[in-house]
């Protein structure tokens, strides 16, 4: 079920996601959906390749908190 927002812009704001959104042959709507969810998948989601890097350090990581909580760490600064 969709839902409806409200979303208060200044004018030119508004005019240059209307040109944009009309460039696309999109309804503003679907623009500003569309928008925000690519903005969303570049900025918030990692694909497998990116991933398999983050868990290529999860050992590192794991003996890192392990000398935390034994005490072996010094705060330099």
């Amino acid at each position: 079920m969709s839902k409806t927002i409200t979303l208060r812009v200044d004018d030119n704001i508004y005019d240059t996601i209307k040109r944009a959104a009309d460039g696309d042959r999109r309804t503003l709507s679907k623009f500003i959906e569309h928008a925000a969810i690519a903005y969303i998948f570049a900025n918030n989601v990692v694909d497998d390749e990116e991933m398999a890097e983050i868990m290529s350090f999860e050992k590192d990581l794991d003996a890192g908190l392990e000398d935390i909580r034994a005490g072996r760490y010094r705060i330099v600064g």
